[in-house]
């Protein structure tokens, strides 16, 4: 089979390799859209954590259940997703009923290769059903359950103020669930194309530039003098996760869903005297999932909104590097296998 290695920071190559074959209690997918993330993007700038090369990316997909063991109820020939992280079973997280933070953690296209691959083997505990949705729509559901896991954390209540930080393709999923549970939300970025995108697209009646604007004051404006009851990180980027924790208010929680290399900073006594709550959103679960697909079904989230970008898998070596650049407006990139 075909398969796309990226072998170090800034260089893919195409490769054959043998096609994997069945072994009991896993199934056989042949991929058919591969979604880009920025896992993807920061595995090939050399900035992703937990990450060792070469590697296969991929970890947005959905596929052709072609051949399968112990997997009851699903049938040869179906439309289906997976969750693509393969946990343990046994550990202290998973016997909690967290596998989304197992310590044995192997993320596929991450720490173990992924589905930039015609085929791809995967735990039959690991898949979902299509339940009608397009192969498009299948592989949008991992990085819409990653926002809908970091508003799970935030146990938002309706009416609250809910900031969300970054308007990529996580930061969008997290906005749409913030929206279905009751949350007004504010949107903060620093790119004005992604900013009009939400208000156009999603309908946010608040936005604020970063760059331009004087992020506190506005903030104070919108909530009547009180801040945001919840922060939500979907940047990664350390210089605004850092500056987020002026945003909280008294009492707020404090989301990270997006992860960088460096050290959190922040004012003990300011943090403290908010009783303020500081979680980590790690990955998602099976009720996440299912969350995004029974949304989708029920036409509560348009996940076709998010894809801005396609091409075909041979096209990839030679188009990713583009994908970086945020003058071409991407949001979402989705593959199609020749």
């Amino acid at each position: 089979m075909k398969a796309l290695v990226c072998s170090e920071p800034g260089h893919f190559y195409y490769t054959n390799k043998e096609k994997p074959e069945l072994k009991k209690g896993w199934s056989i997918l042949k991929i058919k859209r591969i979604g880009i993330c920025g896992t993807d993007l920061h595995a090939y700038e050399g900035t992703q954590p937990f990450f060792s090369y070469p590697r296969i990316l991929g970890h947005e997909l959905s596929g052709e259940l072609i051949e399968t063991d112990g997997a009851p109820g699903f049938e040869i020939g179906e439309n289906v997703t997976f969750i693509p992280y393969f946990n343990c079973g046994r550990c202290i997280a998973c016997r909690n009923n967290k596998p989304n933070c197992c310590t044995r953690m192997k993320v596929c296209g991450v720490h173990i290769d992924g589905g930039m691959a015609e085929y791809l083997l995967v735990p039959s505990s690991s898949l979902l059903h299509g339940e009608g949705l397009s192969y498009d729509e299948l592989a949008l559901v991992e990085p819409l359950a990653i926002g809908a896991h970091g508003v799970r954390r935030a146990n938002i209540s309706h009416g609250e103020f809910v900031l969300v930080i970054g308007a990529g393709p996580i930061g969008l999923g997290t906005i749409a669930f913030a929206r279905i549970a009751g949350a007004r939300v504010i949107v903060l970025d620093i790119n004005n194309d992604r900013l009009r995108f939400c208000r156009t697209e999603f309908k946010i009646e608040h936005t604020i530039n970063a760059l331009s604007d004087d992020v506190t004051e506005v903030l104070m404006k919108i909530t009547n003098g009180n801040m945001p009851t919840v922060v939500i990180d979907a940047t990664g980027n350390q210089k605004a996760i850092n500056g987020a924790f002026q945003y909280m208010a008294h009492g707020a929680r404090f989301v990270m869903i997006g992860l960088q290399k460096g050290d959190i900073s922040f004012a003990h006594p300011e943090f403290h005297k908010r009783e303020a709550t500081l979680m980590s959103s790690r990955n998602a679960t099976r009720t996440d999932f299912e969350q995004v697909i029974e949304s989708m079904k029920n036409g509560l989230v348009n996940p076709k909104t998010y894809i801005t970008h396609r091409t075909k898998f041979s096209e990839v070596e030679h188009e990713f590097e583009s994908w970086l650049d945020p003058k071409n407006g991407v949001i979402k990139v989705m593959i199609e296998m020749d």
